[in-house]
Formats: C-alpha cells, structure tokens, sequence
C-alpha cells in the first residue's frame, strides 16, 4: 500500500474476497476492486464496509482491458492462476489499463519454492523463477524489479531460497 501512497487512481486485479483491499484503501484516493469470479464480486458488494472505500466491479483481464487509466495496478497471487498461453494477452491488457506513467506490481509464488509445498494448489500453472518472471515482464515493460520473499521479510537476496516473488514494472514498451 505504501508504495502507492498518494497516488490517485488505483486498481487491484483479482481481489478475491478484498483482504488487501482495506490495506491499500487507506492509502491511495480512489481503488477500484476487480475480479473475474461473480462468486467474490457480489459477496463483496453485499459486505462493503463504510469504512473502506473502493469501488468493486467484475472484470477479465484476459477479455479485455479496462475502460478507466489507473496510475497503479496490483496484483497479488494472480498471476500463477494464468495460463502460460494467455499471459501475453492478459499483461497486453493490464498495461492497456495503465497511464504511461503508472506502475504495477506482480506478486507471485515462485517456482523453486514448489517442491517445498506439502499440498500444491492445482491452479498455480504459471509459478516462474525469479529468471522467468523478469524475462516475462521484458515483453511490455521497461524496467521490471524483482524483491523476494520469505515470511514476511522482503530482500533482494538468493532467489533460488525465496518463496514468493514482488515484481514492479514501470514504463510500459
């Protein structure tokens, strides 16, 4: 949330069921909430609480891109969920729903840290080293930095040790 402080318009891409959401809202002016589940996007309207304000709406960034420009895109434990087929479309719209001077950060489990997993989740079909994940994110962005993490300390040490992967692009090609 700390590194869009500030900014004003915002939009986090697969919410689930919106934990980060209340996070990020104290921090930005305006974030608009999205998923492509109808499941998360009624349970959140139904629950929306006044004390946190965000805009919910359904949305497949593989369909299509947003209609609004937002300075800061997020997304955190999305993109594994996207099959290796549909990144480039999914990342075309995801920069397509961005203002030339935006930013977006990908948050990712990373592939080495599978093996470790006592019950691996059948849906993460795109886990990346951290190697993968940048060469990925060259495609459509300029600059691509990739933090690692382990519980709950961020570093930029040995990716190969790291269980999950920050990645923050800037300057969309």
């Amino acid at each position: 949330s700390k590194l869009f402080e500030g900014k004003k318009k915002i939009l986090e891409v697969g919410c689930g069921d919106g934990w980060y959401s209340k996070i990020v809202a104290q921090s930005v002016g305006s974030l608009t909430i999205s998923d492509s589940d109808k499941v998360f996007i009624e349970d959140l309207k139904n629950k929306k609480q006044k004390n946190f304000k965000y805009k919910v709406i359904f949305h497949d960034m593989i369909k299509s891109h947003t209609k609004t420009k937002y300075e800061g895109i997020y997304l955190l434990d999305v993109f594994e969920h996207i099959s290796k087929k549909k990144e480039n479309i999914f990342l075309k719209n995801i920069k397509k729903s961005m203002k030339d001077t935006g930013a977006v950060i990908i948050g990712v489990p990373s592939l080495e840290f599978q093996k470790f997993v006592k019950n691996p989740d059948p849906t993460h079909v795109n886990c990346k080293t951290a190697d993968q994940l940048k060469s990925t994110l060259e495609k459509h962005f300029q600059n691509i930095f990739i933090f690692s993490m382990n519980d709950e300390v961020v570093h930029t040490g040995f990716k190969k040790m790291t269980n999950y992967f920050f990645a923050l692009c800037t300057n969309k090609k």
